[in-house]
């Protein structure tokens, strides 16, 4: 297996994506291939700095950057030699098997739609996040920021595509799936939210129960929620928010640690043809070892692929 990373991308790019592809590659795998994409100047200084022998790695010589501050459109045309245009391109042509970078998030969405394309059926592709439960398991929340707006059946597609990742790719066997509203009748919410209900209610592609309200997210009472990304942005910052502010006041506590996002390193970008996985921008070294770690396990489990059966 082939696994690709944008070593450019990130607010600490070059060396933290050199010492978190060094830390995965102590842990995947020997016939895992971590391929390194940037500029080859820059990789061959951070690895001799890390006293790491470069012939572990291939190196894909990438001398561009497309930056947080770029156009994610205009810029796969401006600079088609950056980090994250080459990866894309790889992955197309089958040359990787999933493709991380913690850079432009926008660039990573514009590149999985265009350059990979959704599978057919697929509305819009979307982005997830994992929350985890005060009884140990985790919570796939999605989406969690690429589509602010959604109609109802966009949402009843979040739905069936958290349910696959849950099960594929967590190991859940039969994932609960709710709607995040504002209470837990049906009639309640606006007129998106309970026409999705009544999809969601009607389906057999998945065990729906029913609505969830924002103080039960971390409970464990379900292990997908579905909301528009405008909906999961908030909750997601807010759940960090609240981390940042323990960790402020000196608190320790086990449970709380879990919302480090070290811990999870990315998400992948579910409904399109490859294995995307975008990492936060501001990651270390753990979290884009985690990163690499989860685009292994997403290859691996053919996620793409069995999500294509199940809308094909």
């Amino acid at each position: 297996m082939r696994v690709g990373i944008d070593i450019s991308g990130g607010d600490f790019a070059p060396l933290a994506n050199i010492r978190g592809a060094i830390l995965a590659k102590k842990t995947l795998e020997e016939s895992v291939t971590i391929v390194l994409i940037g500029n080859q100047d820059d990789i061959a200084i951070a690895l001799e700095s890390e006293n790491t022998d470069r012939l572990q790695f291939e190196i894909v010589h990438a001398p561009d950057v497309i930056t947080m501050h770029d156009h994610p459109a205009r810029a796969f045309t401006q600079k088609p030699r950056s980090s994250i245009s080459v990866g894309f391109e790889m992955l197309a042509k089958g040359k990787l098997n999933a493709f991380a970078s913690t850079g432009n998030t926008g660039a990573m969405l514009v590149g999985s739609i265009y350059k990979i394309k959704n599978i057919p059926g697929i509305i819009r592709p979307c982005i997830t996040s994992t929350l985890p439960a005060i009884n140990g398991a985790n919570t796939i929340l999605l989406d969690v920021g690429s589509n602010a707006d959604c109609r109802a059946d966009v949402l009843y597609q979040f739905a069936v595509l958290g349910s696959l990742y849950s099960k594929h790719v967590q190991g859940v066997k039969n994932p609960r799936v709710a709607l995040l509203n504002i209470g837990e009748e049906e009639s309640k919410g606006n007129l998106v939210t309970q026409a999705t209900y009544k999809l969601m209610e009607e389906s057999e592609e998945i065990f729906f129960t029913g609505n969830i309200e924002g103080r039960d997210i971390f409970q464990g009472l379900a292990d997908v929620i579905v909301c528009d990304g405008f909906t999961g942005n908030i909750v997601l910052k807010e759940a960090e928010g609240i981390y940042t502010l323990l960790k402020q006041r000196g608190i320790q506590d086990e449970y709380f640690e879990r919302f480090n996002y070290e811990n999870y390193g990315g998400t992948p970008i579910l409904g399109v043809k490859g294995n995307v996985i975008i990492g936060h921008g501001i990651s270390n070294d753990i979290a884009v070892k985690n990163m690499l770690l989860l685009a292994f396990d997403v290859a691996k489990s053919n996620l793409s692929r069995k999500i294509n059966r199940a809308f094909n």
